[in-house]
């Protein structure tokens, strides 16, 4: 997941994100039409979805070192399409324009001079949660580090030794092995789905890899978060991951110093599959 953020691209058109769906509020050569949840608008072709939008200071930053994020006009349009549909006045507060002069007149002159028309008294579609204001870069530079901390300061191995350490019985030592292999394999084939996700992030639009079907949701959840939600799980993942993988180490030495105090057998384990497993 960190891998393909790093990689450049280009942005395709919003209406690529929802393929066959005819509820998108972005569309080409469209009239804006009324609608019970909100008004359409028009994209009139007139810039690039790479382009540069505008610059925001990032709002998780410490004052020592505030960063600024480059919000693309294709993020601009993924923030105005569906899931979330904002409005001028969230739109404006993502933007860092709430408590300007005239900052919804502004903001709405400016998206016309792009090509997109939003109309007044539209309604958000989304529940506005802390992510809402997020951009896409301080999204995607938060799931980072919390993925690095996760890989670096989460207690693994004493976490895994602690809830090992109350099981001493020797075939209750070998079941416990299986549930952990057989749960690292489930967890493996998750984590490799959620790395596959190619879902549009601030000037980058990856070719899919996965199915639609399964990219559509996908790209759904990324939409809501902004980029932070596939890759916040997988650092998550790996935590977890890295649990169970001391977990083994802790039952495999318990194994090997049963198997040297002098017993050959454990009850109700095949020692033979095992060997074979090794």
């Amino acid at each position: 997941m960190g891998e393909r953020l790093d990689k450049g691209g280009s942005v395709e058109d919003a209406n690529s994100l929802f393929p066959g769906d005819h509820n998108s509020v972005i569309r080409k050569g469209i009239k804006p039409r009324n609608s019970d949840n909100h008004k359409e608008m028009v994209i009139t072709g007139v810039t690039s979805p790479t382009d540069v939008f505008c610059s925001v200071p990032g709002r998780l930053s410490l004052l020592s070192s505030t960063s600024k994020y480059k919000v693309t006009v294709g993020e601009v349009q993924r923030r105005l399409s569906p899931p979330e549909c904002l409005n001028a006045s969230l739109l404006g507060g993502v933007l860092r324009r709430a408590k300007s002069k005239n900052g919804g007149r502004s903001l709405r002159e400016k998206l016309e001079k792009i090509g997109l028309n939003l109309p007044a008294g539209r309604r958000k579609a989304a529940n506005v949660t802390l992510l809402t204001s997020l951009v896409e870069g301080e999204a995607i530079h938060l799931a980072r580090d919390f993925g690095y901390v996760c890989e670096t300061e989460f207690p693994s191995r004493q976490v895994g030794e602690f809830l090992c350490r109350n099981h001493s019985d020797p075939s209750e030592l070998y079941r416990r092995k299986e549930l952990f292999l057989a749960t690292k394999q489930i967890m493996k084939e998750f984590v490799d789905l959620l790395n596959q996700d190619r879902s549009p992030l601030c000037n980058t639009r990856p070719q899919n890899i996965l199915e639609p079907n399964i990219q559509r949701h996908l790209t759904h959840f990324s939409l809501i978060t902004h980029g932070f939600g596939s890759p916040a799980i997988v650092a998550a993942l790996t935590a977890v991951q890295n649990f169970m993988n001391e977990s083994l180490k802790y039952l495999e030495k318990q194994l090997n110093n049963y198997q040297t105090s002098g017993s050959t057998h454990v009850p109700g384990v095949d020692t033979k599959k095992e060997d074979q497993k090794k």
